[in-house]
């Protein structure tokens, strides 16, 4: 974790990109029909904040796009999880599609999602052991953005508000916290893994 001013001012990415100008237009199309659950709120707006908490704890320009796109494979029409994974990959590269891939759930071997909601969510967990190091910040990015907002609205909506979800309370609370301890493991002191670790705590604070 950085602990002195100099240090931090080594930190980040620096001035991005017109590649990321071109990931944020690929996220907008390809997501721009998709809204946050129980809302009318953009997805897009999920998508910017996983990016933004990747940046903001130091990642590469690439891991930032990386953000941006984690959910387009998991989330295309269905068949069509291969060829958004395949167009990643010849606009962005290998290391995009990779961490891509690497953050998304359920994928089978064409780049389609199948399984269940545990069965994907096991082997997600599973997977954190050998993930890269480049795919954790996203993940951990990825959830620590949506247990604070979780935790938002459980607290101004009640109990009721986890009726939005396809899995139960309970299934919720296991499946970050198994996310926060995997990332504790594979990242532990980081500004990342401490971020994770504040929302699930908020998170399982907001359900009792």
């Amino acid at each position: 974790m950085t602990t002195t001013l100099e240090a931090r001012a080594e930190m980040g990415a620096g001035p991005l990109g017109e590649r990321f100008d071109d990931a944020l237009l690929f996220a907008a199309r390809h997501h721009r029909e998709q809204l946050r659950k129980g809302s009318q709120v953009p997805y897009m707006s999920h998508l910017m904040s996983v990016s933004a908490l990747v940046l903001e704890h130091g990642g590469t320009e690439g891991q930032a796009i990386a953000a941006l796109l984690h959910d387009a494979v998991e989330d295309a029409p269905a068949g069509q999880g291969g060829r958004v994974l395949t167009d990643i990959r010849a606009r962005f590269g290998d290391a995009v599609a990779d961490i891509v891939r690497a953050c998304s759930d359920g994928l089978d071997a064409d780049g389609n999602r199948s399984g269940t909601w545990r069965e994907r969510k096991d082997a997600y967990i599973a997977g954190l052991a050998t993930k890269s190091t480049d795919a954790l910040l996203v993940t951990a990015a990825d959830k620590t953005h949506n247990a604070l907002c979780i935790a938002a609205d459980v607290r101004r909506y009640g109990p009721e508000f986890w009726s939005v979800f396809n899995a139960s309370r309970d299934d919720l609370l296991w499946y970050y916290g198994s996310v926060e301890q995997a990332v504790a493991e594979r990242l532990p002191d980081t500004t990342m893994q401490v971020a994770l670790q504040e929302a699930v705590a908020q998170l399982c604070a907001a359900a009792t």
